[in-house]
This record gives structure tokens, C-alpha cells and sequence, in this order.
């Protein structure tokens, strides 16, 4: 979203610095944002159908005349949608409009959306964020499963119950510096860490 001040970033060896989201996306990076963004007047279904639009070949005369490309790639995108439907567990909320279903349920959705694009890097920024703690064993649960399905996720998140339930690997920064890295179970007794996010009372 914002061009770097110094340095470049790469992409399966390909430099992808500055490349509009879209095309990023297209390469098979996708993204959630901290504050959750759905559309909001959509139905849960329609979001995962809009979102699935990326990988589909048609265009705007393909739209007016109703091509094979057209209709095709819209079969593609219900069948993503229901998958992605099933996989997020919103079943329940389908034909219900986005805005008007529970917070942790559109961090699902916003989940989904990132999920019909086929990803195959998911970047996670504060998942939980603004949901309680009783609701974030669901949202742990679907990030598992997207693990589990060979997905890379990078996680961005505060809460320590999240992070140690779900990372492989664990890189802390404290004011823009590392200061650890490595297994969550040893990150987790480091020294600088535990001053760093519990003060120095606590480190001793």
C-alpha cells in the first residue's frame, strides 16, 4: 500500500516495489487489515464472490454480451465462494448483509475474501483486533486450517495467546528493532522480550 523510503522487496525472486495492490494480489499475495473491511451492503456470499473476481478472465464486453468467458468465470466464482463459505464457517450468515453481522464474523469474512483470490502468501495484519477473548478461539482455529492447507501466513498481532497458538516462528520488534527470533517457545523465555513487553521487574 505505501512505497518503502529505502530498500526493495521481492516476490519469488521477481522485484515487486511499488506494484499496485492489484497486481501484488495477482501474484498470489493477500492481505487483511487491522480495522475490517467488508462490503458492507453485499450479502456474506457476494463479498466472497466479488473477491474471487481477480482470477476470472472476463471483461466488460464479455459483462454486456454475456460471453462463455463471462458466464464461466462467474460459475468459477460461486464455486470459490461456497468453498471459501464452508472453509470460513459463515454458512450460516450467507444471504445476510456483511455490515450487519457480529465483528468477528466479518474478521472471518474479511478472511475469506483474502482466501477466494488463491493466495499463497496471506498477510494477516491484528486479526483479533476488536474482538473479545472468548470469540478468538474461532478466529485461531480458521488460521490454523489456512496453515494446515499450505498457505504461508505472516501474522502482525499483539495478543500473546494468538501468536503462541498459531506461529512456527516468532520475530519481535520492540520501537522498529528486532530484539528475538526464533521458536515460540524460545522467544517466549527471552530476556530482552519479557522486559521489552512486561518491564524490567518481570525480566528479573
Amino acid at each position: 500500500m505505501h512505497r518503502p523510503t529505502e530498500g526493495r522487496y521481492y516476490w519469488q525472486d521477481e522485484d515487486i516495489t511499488g506494484m499496485k495492490p492489484h497486481k501484488v494480489a495477482k501474484k498470489g499475495i493477500a492481505r487483511t487489515f487491522q480495522l475490517t473491511t467488508v462490503f458492507a451492503e453485499k450479502t456474506v456470499f457476494d463479498n466472497l464472490v466479488v473477491g474471487h473476481h481477480l482470477r476470472t478472465r472476463s471483461g466488460i464486453f464479455g459483462g454486456i454480451f454475456g460471453s462463455f468467458r463471462e458466464r464461466e468465470g462467474e460459475r468459477q466464482s460461486f464455486q470459490k465462494a461456497e468453498e471459501i463459505l464452508d472453509f470460513v464457517e459463515l454458512g450460516a450468515f450467507k444471504e445476510d448483509l456483511a455490515g450487519n453481522i457480529p465483528q468477528e464474523a466479518q474478521k472471518r469474512l474479511s478472511v475469506g475474501i483474502a482466501l477466494t483470490t488463491d493466495p499463497k502468501l496471506l498477510l494477516l495484519d491484528e486479526p483479533t483486533s476488536g474482538v473479545n477473548i472468548e470469540e478468538d478461539d474461532s478466529l485461531i482455529r480458521i488460521i490454523k486450517k489456512i496453515r494446515d492447507i499450505g498457505i504461508t501466513i505472516c501474522l502482525i498481532e499483539h495478543k500473546m495467546k494468538v501468536v503462541m497458538g498459531i506461529s512456527d516462528r516468532l520475530i519481535v520488534l520492540s520501537y522498529g528493532r528486532m530484539i528475538a527470533e526464533g521458536a515460540p517457545e524460545i522467544v517466549s523465555q527471552d530476556e530482552k522480550v519479557i522486559e521489552a513487553y512486561l518491564g524490567p521487574g518481570y525480566a528479573a
